[in-house]
């Protein structure tokens, strides 16, 4: 069995979106596979694009279509695989581990690699982490800033709008108990 990735609440959204590619736009999934063989672009934003000037199919429901015919080489459909590429740095991997240990600890805590940053939810996103050019690592966090006076602004990452702070990390030893009692204050508001 794999472990999960989606929280029960992201289960249910890829679920209706799933249900209503049907109903909302007269085509079954299989004949937008069918149509998604068609297109001239092979990177995935400009297929994203492709799907909306052409066929007015928004985001959501293109990539549902694009996961379903090339599922297997999606990143999603190998979360370890997304972990395994991210964190190829050993000092920023060292912090991600140390991270995921004191993350995963908490009860219910999912892990929900991306390309781009690995975070950690339970019914909704409390952290995420991503490797930092030049070395370390940034942890956003589902706190008030108040929290902590090592936190700053989020700034302008890709992760949830639900993690307001952010906190460098530079060597596996910042992850400590501080770091763990923030983490559980974020999970706590999950």
């Amino acid at each position: 069995m794999t472990e999960p990735h989606l929280t029960e609440r992201q289960e249910k959204w890829f679920a209706s979106v799933r249900a209503g590619i049907e109903r909302d736009t007269g085509r079954t999934l299989t004949e937008w596979e069918e149509i998604a063989k068609t297109c001239p672009e092979s990177g995935h934003r400009a297929r994203l694009k492709w799907f909306k000037e052409t066929h007015g199919l928004l985001q959501n429901r293109a990539s549902l279509v694009l996961n379903e015919i090339s599922a297997s080489t999606m990143p999603w459909s190998a979360p370890s695989d997304l972990i395994e590429a991210l964190w190829t740095d050993p000092a920023a991997r060292a912090i991600y581990d140390a991270l995921d240990v004191k993350a995963m600890a908490l009860a219910g805590a999912i892990r929900t690699p991306r390309k781009g940053y690995t975070a950690w939810a339970r019914r909704f996103q409390f952290a995420a982490a991503r490797p930092l050019r030049g070395g370390g690592v940034s942890l956003g966090l589902g706190v008030p800033l108040e929290m902590d006076c090592r936190l700053e602004p989020r700034g302008n990452p890709s992760w949830s709008e639900r993690l307001p702070a952010r906190l460098t990390l530079s060597q596996a030893a910042d992850v400590d108990e501080d770091v763990a009692r923030l983490l559980k204050a974020a999970w706590e508001g999950a």
